[in-house]
């Protein structure tokens, strides 16, 4: 499983923990081990530029999923197939002000990002009351499993 960190933002971060992050969720989704995954950290402006362009938004977000092959989870014995699942983009500088706000670091909210990133890569949405349910259960799930096995 590959899975690639580029820190563009400025800002430093444990790349390794992020590429383990991804490494993690995959794994634990069955998606293919040959599956690649890209997480790219930007600054302010760029994170305003690609929202602006790709969802019509002003202003910088926290995260961004960007798929590529529509890879699917697979079951346990049953991965889903190979492929490059996509980009998960994010902005540490909007991540540290939501992580004020909630209490906690800024490393824990752009961890929990990566999480909600991969799972949008994964088809996971939360435009309805049940599918946020379902992705935030998830989500929170994958994020503390990792953090208790670190």
């Amino acid at each position: 499983m590959s899975v690639e960190v580029s820190n563009e933002s400025g800002v430093e971060v444990d790349e390794a923990e992020f590429a383990a992050l991804g490494r993690y969720v995959l794994d634990a989704m069955h998606v293919h081990p040959q599956a690649d995954l890209f997480v790219r950290l930007v600054d302010t402006a760029t994170m305003t530029d690609l929202h602006v362009r790709w969802m019509d938004e002003p202003g910088p977000t926290d995260v961004l999923s960007f798929p590529m092959d529509e890879l699917r989870p697979g079951r346990e014995g049953e991965p889903a197939g190979p492929g490059v699942l996509g980009d998960v983009v994010l902005c540490p500088d909007v991540a540290a002000t939501q992580a004020r706000a909630a209490g906690h670091s800024t490393a824990e909210e752009m961890l929990l990002l990566t999480t909600h990133g991969i799972l949008h890569l994964l088809g996971y949405d939360h435009a309805e009351p049940d599918e946020e349910k379902e992705m935030f259960a998830l989500q929170r799930r994958l994020l503390l499993t990792f953090l208790a096995r670190r």
